[in-house]
């Protein structure tokens, strides 16, 4: 059998996403717990639009959120709070026992802080000037159905 290596930098979202399905596949093999899910929440404005986001997934006792956005527009009116404050509840009534987030310097890590999350890492020159850090909230619930 031979394989190669190549540059493929731009592979779609389907390839992606079959690619992460592998991944998970493996991890549900490995640890036993196949309750992973998605785990997302979006705010649209009049006309269908998506305004901001909240999304991640629960698995295994734990749930991470990967991506929180609020559109220029509509930041300062609550939304990312109302969005995180949703995948919080949704993650405890899943069974997870802590929620990890990363988030930039110059984002919100005073958002997560003030919802309760704690900083359990700061990885400084990441980007260069900034730093990326990572929180936890620890909820109390059960994992892994």
């Amino acid at each position: 059998m031979t394989a190669f290596i190549s540059a493929e930098h731009d592979l779609s979202p389907v390839e992606l996403s079959v690619l992460e399905e592998h991944l998970r596949g493996e991890n549900r093999r490995l640890t036993g717990c196949g309750d992973d899910r998605g785990l997302n929440f979006v705010i649209r404005d009049g006309a269908g639009r998506s305004i901001a986001v909240a999304a991640g997934y629960s698995w295994a006792g734990t749930s991470e959120l990967q991506l929180m956005w609020v559109d220029q527009a509509y930041r300062g009116l609550g939304y990312a709070r109302q969005l995180l404050d949703a995948f919080v509840a949704e993650a405890a009534s899943r069974g997870a026992r802590r929620i990890w987030v990363s988030s930039h310097d110059f984002q919100a890590p005073g958002l997560y802080e003030k919802a309760g999350f704690q900083r359990v890492a700061e990885f400084a020159g990441w980007p260069e000037g900034h730093s990326n850090i990572v929180l936890r909230k620890i909820i109390a619930a059960d994992g892994c159905a």
